[in-house]
């Protein structure tokens, strides 16, 4: 069975046995340079029987929350809660159905593919200025909550400002983690491996761990243990994901769901553009989505005195087929993976209100429509004042635009309206802090649409490798069968990892630095908040700033940590050979490795 660790969070190290006052997404000031990202508190999330809740088939870790009544739906900034300074530092009847076997949309039968571990080429980090170690170092103390810079034109406020708005001074949040000292001295090679080889051993982590920890200061390899090796990533993945989506669209883009007229009158043809966040109404599970509503008073505007007759989607952007290569047999219908498409609703959510309801008993797992594309075409429909035979919906092409019209008709293709989805740095500050894997999907595909390669599982694929190697990184240290990391055909290696992590924060690519925001930090929040408690793994807490990855058998984590001499490092662990059964013992392990640096100044 296959679980990624979007949402699964079971008792003890990654679960909590009641809630804890003031817990939640630690914020603060961090001078990513021009990437600030506004982020929402975040509640605590009560404890759970796995046994007692719906199935958890799929993944697991909870970050961002779906508004409720009483907090709005748009990510707002908040104040840094009080806390001390961490001591050191997806239609109902046919959802349930199994895809057809033999169908386009199958996930493959059989075990993964065979892969080469002989190690990749290796090559060194570039030297990194103290600018660097200011932005990483800050970069632990919290998240942004303000927009300096294009990131208020990023995330498209749209509002004059006034002058008495203009004077008014935002008070500083009060820091809740410890930074590093930029003039600590740096450790040395062997200090790391006197302080982590030994770790390395624990039985939990199965017989094969891969690892890289480098220095963010000089860029220097501090050690190496399979690090250029390709390693099944798990949720890891979405780091890659994150900071391709960046480079290739921008901080600032956004995806269109359009409407125009089809070749008939009254023909309405719902054209989808990739949008996962797309929502009915206002009742949608993300916040801040473009809505169907919203567009079909715009059709009804266009129209004019021509009524409605009948709706056509058109999908076609996203080729191929609709679950991935390597995923388990479950995954499809799990409640964590969905048929990708570039037409859904609410990440294909059957009921996004019930998702939101049971969002925290649930651990995010939801329904979800197995046609994703059809169901908000219904949807759309209705919307529209259809019913009956009307309302029935079928796939099809968008004309192309350019035709005559038809009396008062608009001609074929003719626009009629047009919703935008969030900007970009919004929908990868939601796919990393909630680890969510349509969304993660269906940014890959951007990414390919980018690179005129196909919108497709191979192409978003190829087109990753394709900017990563724009960005000057080795391109033949990932192989990549999807963008969530669901596939145990996917590949990284750990020294990619910390690379991707360093240049996101080197100032050299401002508009990568968003994906920090989404980080948990080690006891404090997302699926690190219950995890550092435990002998051996306190040091950690406040001072380990990580993504997680977990599938059965799989267990990585990669991200920044603090030593006790104040020195910044970037660290990837992936374990891929772990034993089945130890989820609890294993992450305990990567703990202590992660903790074992933050204890230490390994000189």
């Amino acid at each position: 069975m296959g679980r990624e660790d979007s949402h699964y969070r079971p008792q003890g190290v990654d679960g909590r046995k009641k809630p804890r006052p003031g817990s939640g997404s630690a914020t603060g000031r961090v001078p990513v340079p021009e990437a600030h990202v506004p982020r929402a508190q975040e509640p605590a999330v009560d404890d759970f029987d796995p046994e007692a809740t719906a199935p958890i088939v799929g993944s697991g870790e909870p970050v961002w929350r779906p508004p409720d009544a009483d907090r709005s739906p748009e990510l707002v900034a908040t104040p840094a809660p009080a806390a001390p300074a961490v001591p050191g530092g997806s239609e109902p009847a046919a959802a349930s159905a199994p895809p057809t076997p033999g169908g386009p949309g199958d996930p493959p039968a059989g075990p993964p593919p065979g892969y080469d571990p002989s190690p990749a080429r290796r090559r060194r980090l570039p030297l990194a200025v103290l600018a660097v170690v200011l932005l990483f170092a800050l970069v632990g103390a919290g998240l942004a909550v303000v927009r300096p810079g294009p990131v208020a034109g990023w995330l498209g406020d749209g509002k004059d400002t006034s002058r008495a708005d203009a004077e008014v001074v935002e008070p500083d949040p009060t820091p809740v983690l410890a930074g590093p000292d930029a003039h600590a001295p740096e450790p040395t090679a062997d200090g790391v491996k006197a302080a982590i080889e030994p770790l390395l051993a624990a039985p939990e982590l199965g017989d094969r761990v891969n690892v890289s920890v480098s220095d963010v200061t000089t860029g220097r390899s501090l050690y190496s243990r399979g690090g250029d090796d390709a390693t099944v990533p798990a949720s890891v993945t979405k780091l890659a994901t994150a900071v391709t989506v960046l480079a290739a669209r921008g901080p600032d883009h956004r995806v269109p769901t359009r409407a125009v007229a089809g070749a008939a009158p009254g023909e309405v043809v719902l054209v989808g553009g990739g949008d996962p966040t797309l929502a009915v109404d206002g009742d949608g599970f993300y916040p801040g989505a473009a809505r169907l509503d919203d567009l079909a008073e715009q059709v009804r505007k266009a129209l004019g005195g021509t009524v409605p007759t009948r709706v056509t989607v058109d999908s076609s952007l996203f080729p191929g087929p609709v679950y991935g290569p390597g995923w388990d047999a479950d995954i499809p219908t799990g409640g964590f993976g969905a048929a990708i498409s570039a037409l859904m609703t609410d990440g294909a959510r059957v009921d996004p209100v019930a998702a939101k309801k049971n969002f925290e008993a649930s651990h995010g797992w939801a329904q979800r429509s197995p046609q994703p594309d059809l169901a908000a075409g219904r949807a759309f429909a209705r919307l529209l004042g259809l019913s009956g035979a009307a309302a029935e919906v079928k796939r099809g092409t968008a004309p192309a635009s350019g035709g005559e019209s038809t009396g008062a008709a608009p001609a074929p293709g003719a626009e009629l309206g047009k919703v935008e989805s969030p900007p970009m740095i919004r929908l990868v500050d939601m796919m990393i802090t909630d680890s969510d894997n349509v969304i993660a999907e269906a940014l890959a595909r951007q990414v390919a649409l980018a690179r005129d390669q196909p919108a497709s599982f191979a192409g978003g694929a190829a087109a990753m490798d394709i900017v990563l190697g724009e960005l000057g990184l080795p391109a033949d240290e990932i192989t990549l069968s999807d963008a969530s990391g669901l596939s145990r055909s996917d590949r990284i290696s750990p020294s990619l990892l910390t690379d991707l992590i360093a240049i996101a924060g080197d100032g050299s690519h401002p508009e990568l630095g968003s994906i920090f925001g989404g980080l948990p930090v080690a006891g404090w929040s997302g699926t690190l908040d219950g995890r550092y408690r435990s002998d051996g793994t306190t040091a950690g807490a406040g001072v380990v700033r990580a993504k997680t990855g977990t599938l059965t058998g799989v267990h990585a984590i990669a991200g920044l940590v603090t030593t006790a001499d104040g020195r910044l490092l970037t660290f990837a662990v992936l374990a891929d050979k772990a034993p089945a059964g130890s989820l609890d013992d294993t992450r305990r392990a990567l703990d202590r490795v992660t903790s074992a640096l933050a204890r230490c100044g390994c000189r």
